[in-house]
């Protein structure tokens, strides 16, 4: 046995946390943070910022086309993408298969919290790259997946934009379902009418949210569905879609675009919760969509948040507090004052220990 065994190292921590802006020390007790000073720690953080590790809310770990089949290789090398930027929690809203036993279990990955299988009702998604269900049966198939996974179920509310979406009524049930059982409904929508359907049924997160009606962001703040726009995967190819030639498509994918911005501001404004999401590859680039959503007109502090803070709060975790997750990321300057140094963390600590 060696002395570590007999005696554990404890880590200590201290630096200005965000947001409370607050000087700080912290022990790390195992896998949580502790308050009460321990004698002897090893210090791995001394000065600096401190945040509660980053989240990416939408982000499809394990696959990257839908040629690919899930791969747990590939599900291993996005997980590790994420954290090596500092994102210690992941959201994956729909996936090809169900997350594996072993992530949960793996130190060296970053928390998950899925929600199973897409749930797609006929015409409504790549054919075979999700659950496929008839509309009849996409309630008890929303409700088995949420139950197999972290509570949560992502259903395909719509797909081409000359096609009907999702039937409210369909939608309205599956939220119920799900609410009953105790989880929680996202809701992919890039139509007006399936953006539309998603809020009138209560959806617990709008996932895109193209053509969104602004007359129905009161309704999102007041019955708390959360939006997560994936800002940055539109605005990759928005300079691309203007220079294609003239289509129906292309004109109604720029009026969508054209009308996000104002919409993510509008919804903020309104205290709608803003969360940020990627949708898209490389992994680990949750820091681009932090500055769309800066581009948004959403203050630093809040769009670092919807990556940090409030995205853990909104999934259930704390920040840095007393026995929280000893998950953080530290930085030598304010990262809401500069938000390119999200890019380069002085120290990453996943599950009390030092990853970087």
């Amino acid at each position: 046995m060696t002395a570590e065994e007999v005696c554990p190292v404890v880590l200590q921590v201290r630096g200005v946390v965000l947001p409370e802006r607050e000087e700080r020390s912290f022990w790390i007790d195992g896998d949580r943070l502790r308050t009460d000073p321990v004698p002897h720690a090893d210090l791995v953080v001394d000065g600096g910022w401190l945040l509660p590790g980053l989240v990416d809310v939408h982000t499809h770990p394990g696959t990257e086309g839908i040629e690919d089949p899930f791969s747990d290789e590939v599900l291993r090398r996005h997980l590790v993408d994420h954290r090596d930027a500092g994102v210690l929690l992941v959201r994956t809203p729909g996936s090809a298969a169900r997350m594996p036993g072993w992530v949960d279990e793996d130190p060296d990955m970053p928390r998950v919290r899925s929600a199973g299988r897409w749930l797609a009702t006929p015409g409504r998604f790549f054919p075979g790259f999700g659950r496929d269900v008839s509309e009849a049966d996409l309630v008890h198939a929303a409700v088995e997946e949420a139950k197999a996974s972290s509570g949560w179920c992502k259903v395909i509310g719509d797909w081409k934009h000359s096609e009907p979406a999702l039937p409210l009524e369909i939608l309205t049930a599956v939220v119920q379902a799900v609410h009953m059982a105790g989880g929680r409904v996202a809701a992919h929508c890039q139509t007006a009418e399936g953006s539309r359907n998603a809020v009138l049924a209560g959806v617990d997160s709008l996932e895109h949210g193209m053509h969104l009606d602004p007359d129905l962001i009161g309704r999102m703040a007041a019955q708390g569905t959360a939006f997560v726009p994936t800002l940055s995967v539109f605005g990759a190819t928005a300079d691309q879609r203007r220079a294609g030639a003239p289509s129906s498509t292309r004109d109604w994918w720029l009026a969508g675009w054209e009308g996000m911005l104002p919409n993510v501001s509008a919804a903020h404004e309104a205290g709608v919760t803003v969360l940020a999401g990627t949708d898209s590859f490389p992994c680990g680039t949750v820091t681009s969509e932090i500055e769309w959503l800066v581009h948004a007109g959403l203050p630093a502090e809040a769009a670092l948040g919807a990556a940090s803070w409030s995205a853990r709060s909104w999934l259930g975790l704390p920040g840095l507090v007393d026995g929280a997750p000893a998950d953080l990321v530290a930085y030598d300057t304010d990262p809401t004052i500069d938000t390119s140094v999200l890019a380069h963390p002085t120290r990453i600590i996943l599950r009390g220990r030092v990853v970087s």
